[in-house]
């Protein structure tokens, strides 16, 4: 067993709490919290925060107790730590991300209402009809189904990206001011960058957004995308359900 839990004394909502990790395996940690009872939105992208009510209990279940530093340190050891900013609610970091074009990358996603601060090297936008349904696109080189997005152009903002993105991919037109920032993925490059991404951190800034009308009609003009579908949220998750940025949509969407 290698889940560990600190002392329950961090305030929040009127009580403390602990920290409740795992040093190998994020899998291994919701494991260990469904079986003990835990609330997945307990979970904080790296550890599940458990009140102090609860701590013995779970203890008690196999956790080891230690301190709030060695949490830290286990957690950086193990490569599971996620940083955030202050208000930002971080869904969760997967570990190694490996690219089409080769290349690898650890990937934090991140919830947040504030455009991501840092070199933005992709946009992408959930982009959602009157009838709550989903713009889908399928990108040959992946092979794999997910929202419009791509690679922000020299000069272009993050907005700009992803409302040329959003055209070029589906033929919707919307416009920058309509795109409310929910989310941002961030990638740590492990070896040499490709294409937009830069050594070191790069971030993929993600939008949502709602266009008039049931299900409009769809069609791509870039051949980067070789079909364009409106689909419902059971849909989107057999299309996307497998993709790493998947633990998004729970969080965005219910």
């Amino acid at each position: 067993m290698t889940i560990w839990i600190d002392q329950p004394i961090w305030p929040r909502h009127g009580t403390v709490f602990a920290h409740l990790i795992s040093d190998a395996s994020l899998d291994e940690l919701h494991a260990f919290a469904a079986r003990v009872g835990l609330h997945p939105r307990s979970f904080e992208g790296d550890h599940y925060d458990v009140p102090q009510e609860r701590y013995a209990m779970v203890v008690a279940a196999g956790a080891t107790s230690t301190t709030g530093a060695d949490v830290v340190r286990r957690l950086l050891a193990s490569g599971l730590r996620l940083r955030k900013r202050r208000g930002d609610r971080p869904v969760a970091r997967i570990p190694a991300v490996v690219f089409p074009e080769g290349g690898r990358a650890a990937v934090d996603l991140v919830a947040a209402d504030r455009l991501a601060t840092g070199t933005v090297f992709a946009a992408m936008a959930f982009v959602q009809d009157d009838d709550d349904r989903f713009a889908v696109v399928h990108s040959p080189r992946r092979d794999a189904w997910g929202s419009p997005g791509g690679g922000r152009e020299e000069g272009e903002s993050a907005r700009e990206a992803a409302v040329r993105e959003i055209r070029e991919e589906t033929g919707l037109v919307v416009a920058a001011d309509d795109l409310d920032v929910c989310a941002y993925e961030r990638f740590t490059v492990d070896g040499d960058a490709r294409g937009r991404m830069l050594p070191g951190r790069s971030y993929l800034q993600v939008f949502r957004v709602h266009v008039a009308g049931a299900a409009p009609a769809m069609v791509a003009t870039e051949d980067d995308v070789d079909g364009c579908r409106w689909v419902d949220r059971a849909e989107l998750e057999q299309l996307c359900g497998g993709e790493f940025w998947w633990p998004l949509v729970p969080v965005l969407f219910g």
